[in-house]
């Protein structure tokens, strides 16, 4: 679970660039719950994964994971529990090693590491998993990750931040990068992984149909804070129209990366 009290975030503080990228936000994400997190640029979206992976200093509030403060926590400690995913595809392996290798690393941490006994009891465990994600993938374990696909390479961050079955799983824009068919692939592994294994996570995306389609639970953000949660029936009877006309309700302006959604 994830609960985050009054947190702020605050850029170049103490200059005249000073701008608090999250402000007194709050939020609670029971145990298994995803949620989507849409808003426009600069909303804090990203900002609001990093507070909680642990990568950017937090200037006030509390943010706990699995059930403890984690706030002053550094990132290295915090990736025991946190499983992350970013839109880069090569930001989430190691390009110079190999599939297996790779996988291997991963398998070392986590709530639930992949570590028995004999190394030959590991690498078929690995390979069952890197079967599961359909791409072959199972029969390249020697070769470096560099000679794979972004779609490929996505698909394998995805499975590494999953399988140890973290305390929350972070998806930022995870599959904006790829092509409509490897993305298509990687949000088919994503809700396998989410809802196979119970994990709590939080995706951020631009794509409103995205949002709506999948997740527990929608949160939109502007200007370091949240302007509407939606869950349950409210978020299954809302579109994307509804949610442009929220948007410009709670804050008088267009949502503008969703504009040419309307047309």
């Amino acid at each position: 679970m994830i609960r985050i009290e009054g947190l702020t975030v605050v850029f170049n503080p103490g200059t005249a660039d000073e701008r608090a990228a999250i402000d007194g936000l709050s939020l609670d994400v029971p145990k298994g719950q995803w949620i989507s997190v849409i808003g426009s640029n600069g909303a804090g979206k990203t900002t609001l994964l990093n507070a909680i992976a642990g990568s950017v200093p937090v200037a006030a509030g509390s943010v706990f994971l699995d059930g403890l403060d984690r706030s002053g926590e550094p990132e290295h400690r915090r990736a025991r529990i946190v499983g992350r995913v970013r839109q880069d595809p090569t930001a989430g392996t190691a390009p110079d090693m190999t599939v297996m290798d790779n996988l291997a690393l991963a398998s070392r941490k986590g709530p639930r590491r992949l570590l028995p006994a004999k190394p030959a009891a590991l690498r078929r465990r690995l390979l069952e998993r890197l079967a599961e994600l359909g791409m072959g993938l199972e029969d390249r374990t020697g070769e470096n990750v560099a000679r794979l696909s972004g779609g490929q390479r996505q698909a394998l961050a995805l499975l590494m931040a999953a399988m140890t079955e973290p305390a929350v799983l972070l998806l930022d824009e995870h599959t904006a990068a790829l092509d409509p068919r490897n993305a298509d692939i990687v949000m088919d592994l994503t809700r396998r992984f989410v809802r196979d294994l119970g994990l709590t996570a939080l995706m951020v995306t631009h794509d409103m149909r995205r949002a709506l389609a999948d997740g527990d639970r929608l949160v939109m953000m502007h200007e370091g804070g949240i302007v509407a949660d939606l869950a349950g029936r409210e978020k299954a009877g809302s579109s994307v129209e509804r949610l442009v006309g929220l948007f410009r309700e709670v804050r008088g302006e267009d949502y503008a990366e969703d504009r040419d959604l309307l047309s």
